[in-house]
């Protein structure tokens, strides 16, 4: 029988064997202690639970096939909270984590009064859009999404986490403009990836692609949510976009050539890479 430590080498082997990353055997390991209420470093050198081992080598299986984790188990974790991640959905990331942070920063510094409205528009898992609401219940979240399959995953989070979320089916911010209503902020983290940009097998072969892929140059959702400002943004307020690494220049011409007196703010995640645009209407610096 073997221990922890040598499960996670024999499973560190198998990984390579596969070309897949090996922290991921380790972390899926340690999800399933938890699971099992087991204490990995405090049992590294015991026998594994045979239950565990068995529930372990089936998704190391699925693992070493490029399936994401976050499908494999179930859930994936964002800011800290436990997300449900099916197939409909993409896997929340943690540079949108960064997004959050942000947007929250700035709603303390532009905001004088609360409640405000935000719109997180293809919100997917609901991760955003959650996130903002639980960890600034003064405001109002509305949460929109074009696949229905997504939002039923989204609305199970919000109640899994007990967030107060309305949400809407339909493209973009077309739901909101059609229910008349106008908000303060705006998040937004649209499929930005070009059509013809190689990625991970993982993300090509299991994510769904309508959450992945943005056009020739990856920006056709911007373009549309950013026509759609007028129609459901208030004179002041605040849009953020997560974004490509490499789209920095392309994003801030399609923002100016629409909205010459906004001010725009590239931030950069914490690897040095430029992954957010932050616009903000009518606001002084």
């Amino acid at each position: 029988m073997l221990t922890y430590k040598q499960l996670l080498k024999e499973a560190a082997a198998i990984c390579e064997g596969a070309q897949v990353n090996e922290q991921l055997s380790r972390r899926l390991l340690l999800e399933l202690c938890d699971e099992f209420n087991v204490d990995l470093y405090m049992n590294i050198d015991l026998p594994v639970d045979v239950s565990l081992q068995e529930k372990f080598d089936r998704y190391l299986i699925r693992l070493c096939n490029h399936e994401p984790l976050a499908y494999i188990l179930g859930y994936e974790w964002f800011f800290g909270r436990k997300f449900e991640c099916t197939e409909d959905v993409l896997v929340p990331r943690e540079e949108t984590e960064e997004l959050v942070g942000h947007i929250l920063a700035d709603i303390d510094e532009f905001f004088d009064s609360l409640p405000i409205m935000i719109a997180d528009v293809g919100t997917g898992s609901g991760a955003l859009a959650i996130t903002t609401k639980l960890e600034l219940q003064e405001c109002d979240m509305f949460a929109s999404d074009i696949s229905v399959e997504a939002l039923s995953v989204a609305q199970k989070n919000a109640e899994q986490l007990a967030a107060k979320v309305t949400f809407l089916q339909g493209d973009m911010a077309q739901p909101l403009i059609d229910q008349g209503i106008i908000v303060d902020v705006c998040l937004c983290n649209p499929p930005y990836i070009k059509n013809s940009e190689e990625i991970q097998l993982s993300v090509q072969a299991f994510e769904p692609h309508v959450a992945l892929f943005g056009g020739v140059d990856g920006l056709d959702l911007y373009r549309r949510i950013l026509d759609q400002v007028p129609h459901f943004m208030k004179q002041q307020s605040i849009l953020a976009f997560e974004m490509g690494y490499d789209q920095k220049e392309s994003l801030v011409y399609e923002v100016k050539s629409r909205f010459p007196d906004s001010h725009v703010i590239v931030r950069q995640d914490i690897n040095g890479l430029d992954r957010m645009c932050f616009v903000y209407f009518n606001r002084c610096f």
